[in-house]
């Protein structure tokens, strides 16, 4: 869920500064505490950090008695860094914030402050259960929609407990009900229809009732209603494909317009019950729990990948500088060190980083792991890569190893099947691995999405297919490329079926982590389908974000086109959209030149009054990859 001012729709704004030359203190006493689905580190005291690893591992078990058949899995691990006091925090996290979640494909983080959880804020802990909800829908629940995902996360951001033991969900949030006084209700086929690119989901002045409206169903289908089991039906009618209109119905046994009704009356009465359940045991943490004392480097190193993952990699070297300062030989400070050199394009530095960091942590997975990844690639933006038979058997073996040291790690598997694919090699192989993979985390889109590019390998185009339809209606990255291989799909059969014979399916769209290798096609003629129109009168341009003008009255948004610079105006940010396609976008928009520049597709109204001192209104922004073309080439 969106809480910043400029909502940007897979970004987590992460704006704290920190001065080059000061770091949380190494004279801090850390310590670490590692549960059944958490590791957790701080400077905090012992009995605090247990007091936040207990709260998160009841939060997880009273979300599973929701879905009792389903198995949630969350193999790529959660770190938990936990700060005693909002001075050692606010470097870390956004301004008055005591707490945020940044999830990743290797490491998911969570960092708050005891400051705010202590004195009985629960705020803090209200966008961490939202956000881990999400997690846990994403890797198990397959294909869930917009509005159950926000809702759900919604529903258990409220969650409770008291004497280690008794919980409450539902508790409504306040600002849902303001809304739900005061505006009408969406008709149910328009919320269901909502996705990651539809207005209600992205425009401010349109967020609100989604939001307020896919709580207040979850809230009415799980406590007004009861209806857990008939819920558990309709996402599994919806992950086998069946269309949401078939799929309610029967799962519901009632109509839309018919839900609408109760849904609507339910509301009115603002009368919302809570759930109360009680474990049948306390949750008996020490008897679960690792404690160890953390070196004064290995903080620092903690402290300094938690950055790196927040893509805020200057802060991010000064703690990992000042780790391997400390400790030569500390491979985890190495290994995240050796990828923010491969971000950075520093290939051969992130080469030796890494192997120093297998050679001094040879039981560490992921310093195998980012190894072969940095052996995989020249760059991160490659899209093309030849091995030779030297390179492919170092990657492999480094991934292998990965493997043997963590089994349930699921992106070692999807590398090595990248891998797989571009070497022409071991696709049998590859093809049962990441099958396991998604048995263990069947909502995951982009090993749906690997598993589809190995079926087209090998021209299973059956099985590949279904694969590929629930990517295309992901919110997830790849889902465009998902889209093209569909439109080959269906080309080839068409032509099959008017008995000329000939198969036109272009390769695999190989896509792996954070890289795309794919056949020659014009990768941005999906997404220019998917941007704003402009409206009548309105210029759409390429163009580069460079900075965000406040000095005057009124702030001003420069860019850099083709044909020179633009500063435009925003009048009503209600209704300007902000979004991205692309999952590197770093932090919120804020005042001052935009590090680094971003490229993006904006839509404005140009100036016609020669009295105001900016070139238009600005309508939208929209980020788009660096290689975005607006027009396709002429051929």
């Amino acid at each position: 869920m969106k809480r910043f001012v400029f909502p940007l729709a897979v970004v987590l704004c992460l704006l704290a500064l920190v001065s080059q030359q000061s770091t949380v203190s190494a004279k801090d006493a850390w310590v670490s505490v590692r549960t059944k689905n958490f590791y957790l580190i701080g400077n905090a005291n012992e009995k605090d950090i247990r007091k936040v690893a207990g709260k998160l591992e009841q939060f997880r078990e009273a979300f599973t008695q929701l879905f009792p058949r389903t198995r949630f899995n969350t193999p790529v691990p959660t770190t938990v860094v936990v700060f005693k006091n909002k001075q050692s925090y606010q470097l870390f996290g956004p301004p008055n914030t005591g707490g945020f979640f940044q999830s990743g494909p290797d490491v998911n983080y969570i960092a708050l402050s005891t400051d705010w959880y202590l004195r009985g804020e629960e705020g803090v802990f209200q966008i961490i259960f939202h956000e881990y909800t999400h997690l846990l829908v994403n890797n198990t629940l397959k294909g869930a929609p917009a509005w159950f995902n926000e809702g759900l996360a919604e529903y258990y951001s409220t969650f409770k407990i008291s004497d280690d033991q008794k919980f409450v969900i539902g508790i409504e949030p306040g600002y849902h009900l303001s809304y739900l006084r005061r505006n009408k209700l969406l008709p149910l086929p328009t919320l269901f229809a909502v996705d990651h690119q539809s207005p209600y989901y992205n425009e401010k002045s349109k967020q609100g009732v989604f939001y307020a409206q896919s709580w207040a169903l979850m809230h009415y289908l799980i406590i007004g209603k009861g209806m857990h089991e008939k819920l558990t039906t309709f996402l599994d009618l919806i992950a086998n494909n069946v269309p949401v209109e078939t799929a309610f119905p029967k799962a519901f046994e009632t109509t839309f317009d018919a839900m609408l009704k109760e849904l609507n009356d339910y509301v009115n009465k603002s009368q919302y019950g809570i759930l109360k359940g009680q474990f049948s045991n306390k949750l008996a943490l020490d008897a679960i729990s690792e404690v160890k004392p953390l070196t004064d480097a290995e903080a620092q190193a903690y402290l300094g990948d938690l950055l790196l993952h927040s893509n805020r990699r200057s802060e991010a070297e000064t703690y990992l500088q000042v780790a391997l300062e400390l400790d030569p030989n500390l491979g985890m400070a190495h290994a995240s060190l050796g990828m923010l050199r491969f971000r950075e394009g520093k290939t051969d530095e992130a080469r030796a980083s890494l192997e120093r960091a297998t050679a001094a942590s040879s039981q560490n997975y992921l310093a195998h792991y980012y190894y072969a990844y940095a052996l995989s690639r020249q760059r991160p933006e490659d899209t093309q890569a030849i091995y030779t038979p030297e390179q492919l058997a170092k990657i492999r073996q480094h991934l292998r190893r990965a493997i043997e040291l963590r089994r349930d790690f699921p992106e070692s598997y999807t590398l090595l099947a990248f891998v797989s694919l571009l070497s022409n090699t071991e696709i049998d192989e590859s093809i049962a691995m990441m099958k396991r993979v998604l048995r263990e985390t069947p909502g995951h889109v982009g090993y749906m999405f690997m598993l589809a590019q190995l079926y087209m390998h090998e021209r299973d185009y059956k099985l590949a297919r279904p694969l590929l339809e629930q990517v295309a209606k992901s919110n997830d990255a790849v889902n465009q490329h998902a889209e093209y291989l569909l439109a080959q799909l269906d080309k080839r059969e068409k032509q099959l079926a008017e008995g000329n014979g000939i198969s036109t399916v272009a390769g695999p769209q190989v896509v792996a982590g954070e890289t795309a290798v794919s056949q020659p096609f014009d990768p941005s003629s999906q997404l220019r389908e998917a941007l704003r129109k402009p409206a009548d009168g309105e210029t759409q341009v390429l163009a580069t974000f460079v900075k965000l003008d406040c000095e005057k009255k009124d702030a001003l948004f420069v860019f850099r086109t083709a044909t020179g610079q633009l500063r435009l105006r925003a009048i009503s940010l209600e209704g300007m959209l902000i979004r991205t396609f692309v999952a590197d976008v770093q932090g919120e928009i804020s005042c001052g030149p935009r590090k680094p520049e971003n490229v993006v597709v904006i839509s404005y109204l140009p100036n016609t009054d020669k009295a105001v001192k900016a070139d238009g209104v600005l309508k939208s922004i929209e980020f788009v990859p660096a290689d975005f073309k607006l027009k396709p080439d002429k051929q």
